[in-house]
């Protein structure tokens, strides 16, 4: 599976769980937050794709998607990055 579909895999559980993800410029990578009542995930749209799906992951997990049906690869995929955010 490229990056490209794993973003829109990960696109698709962000909306399925009631979560807005928006792509800005900024001087930033992105994550979770909550705006007011709005849960969103912040993405930097300058960002090359592998690095947008793992902005996307790392959010996603913080959020919890124990309780979703993922494709293992989707699952595997955020696990992945968020042991790896761990490591760093």
């Amino acid at each position: 599976m490229t990056h490209e579909q794993i973003l829109k895999e990960l696109e698709s559980l962000a909306e399925q769980s009631g979560i807005t993800v928006r792509y800005e410029k900024g001087d930033f990578e992105g994550g979770f937050c909550v705006l007011k009542t709005e849960r969103l995930i912040v993405v930097n749209k300058k960002l090359a794709p592998p690095k947008k799906a793992s902005v996307l992951a790392q959010g996603l997990a913080e959020i919890g998607i124990e309780d979703k049906y993922l494709k293992p690869v989707i699952r595997e995929f955020i696990e992945d990055e968020l042991a790896r955010a761990t490591r760093l």
